[in-house]
């Protein structure tokens, strides 16, 4: 691979005699893995896992397949995969994933939060948040909301809220430029500076939401040590925080100056580059201020149809806030605040639609169930998923009472959808469709 010339002369200032192996190890392929999601009923096993992971595996996933579609797997990296684990939060925490798109670190903390406390996923960018939105309702996890917002803006509603916040910050993209070589076109060597305070930026707005005690997690998939430890010690001595020392695990190397943090250098461990930080807030923890949560605004008729089919399909109790916008439904994680004033492209797991005096189940809620969730389900061979997916009706070869049922493939839920007779009638998405 052709590096950029002031690049290379910078890698051999920092990493010495091993900038010749790091160099090489750009001609090698992009390492690809996948995380098994463990919201999802375990239906199988898989070879080649990550090594000190909990479900992290080496090799790849078609989008395509059984697997990726009902949401039993997620591809990710493995260098990104150890953010998540640094951050592991666990249940019933609040928790910001600040710049969240396309999903990969969001999903790994639902794995850890398995669907208590809460999930804010953010992405600033419209076009990525709806991206964002669409892998988190393949993942099944019911205890998040994705907004589309700036970090000062998100800081108006959620001041001293969390118990974590992630950032996985803009940056130069270095250790991209083997899965992707296209960012070695918006490199240049004032780039990682330029990142650096874009990131600084990001932070300042993020710390105003860290509640006392709380813990920021920041990373880069970078190497400059502009965008990584000068930014960590910038957070050191400008905010009460203190870093946590991190297990080097796979080949994780301890940071320039700061042997608490790590980096991951594709000679060294098995995928691309990744930096990353675990940081502690030092400020005595108080008692929680009140705030005015959402309540639900459904009608009359609203809630009895929605009880109604609840009762009638449903074999699980869903906790939560019911809000209806426009004609749909949606479940909102408890303990929200007010979030008037922000704009929000998932607000919550949407529950179905209320059309002419009867509900209809989304197919978010057929990713979020499984069949011992529900009491009327479906099961479907290879075969007849490959023509459910592409958008066809299925002829089931023997006659049903007509209602909704949750349908099935290898014991995963796919979505809910209505039988009439003998014909089970397409619900699957159509931007979906393949």
């Amino acid at each position: 691979m052709n590096l950029p010339t002031d690049f290379m002369n910078k890698y051999k200032a920092i990493l010495g005699s091993e900038a010749e192996v790091f160099f090489s190890s750009f001609d090698e392929n992009a390492v690809s893995a996948f995380r098994v999601n463990p919201l999802k009923p375990v239906v199988k096993t898989y070879e080649n896992p990550i090594p000190k992971t909990p479900w992290g595996y080496y090799g790849k996933i078609s989008g395509r397949s059984i697997d990726h579609v009902t949401g039993l797997v997620y591809s990710q990296e493995p260098a990104a995969q150890m953010v998540g684990q640094v951050a592991q939060p666990s249940p019933g925490m609040k928790v910001l994933d600040l710049a969240a798109a396309p999903g990969g670190k969001s999903t790994h903390l639902l794995a850890y939060l398995n669907n208590t406390g809460l999930l804010v996923s953010n992405d600033i960018s419209k076009k990525r948040s709806q991206i964002l939105v669409e892998n988190i309702e393949r993942f099944g996890a019911r205890n998040v909301i994705v907004t589309n917002e700036s970090a000062q803006r998100l800081a108006n509603v959620f001041p001293d809220y969390f118990d974590m916040i992630v950032l996985d910050a803009p940056c130069s993209g270095e250790g991209m430029f083997r899965k992707d070589p296209a960012a070695m076109a918006y490199w240049h060597p004032n780039y990682p500076k330029e990142c650096a305070e874009l990131q600084k930026e990001i932070l300042q707005d993020a710390l105003k939401m860290l509640k006392p005690g709380g813990v920021l997690v920041y990373s880069t998939c970078t190497w400059s040590p502009e965008e990584n430890e000068e930014v960590v010690q910038w957070l050191l001595d400008d905010y009460p925080l203190e870093l946590e020392e991190l297990p080097l695990l796979n080949g994780m190397t301890p940071g320039l100056g700061l042997s608490q943090v790590a980096r991951m250098y594709p000679h060294h461990f098995v995928g691309e580059g990744q930096f990353v930080a675990r940081l502690r807030d030092t400020r005595p923890i108080g008692k929680e201020p009140r705030r005015k949560s959402p309540k639900s605004n459904l009608t009359q008729e609203q809630k009895q149809l929605w009880h109604a089919f609840a009762k009638h399909h449903l074999a699980t109790s869903l906790d939560g806030i019911l809000q209806t916008f426009g004609d749909h439904l949606y479940l909102l994680p408890n303990d929200l605040p007010d979030l008037r004033g922000i704009r929000i492209a998932r607000n919550g797991l949407e529950l179905g639609t209320f059309k002419k005096k009867r509900f209809e189940p989304s197919f978010a809620l057929g990713l979020a169930l499984g069949p011992k969730d529900v009491n009327l389900s479906l099961a479907i061979d290879e075969e007849a998923f490959r023509k459910y997916v592409a958008g066809h009706s299925l002829k089931l070869g023997q006659t049903l009472p007509t209602d909704w049922y949750l349908v099935t493939v290898q014991g995963l839920g796919i979505g809910f959808s209505k039988v009439v007779g003998d014909t089970l009638k397409n619900s699957f998405p159509k931007g979906l469709r393949f």
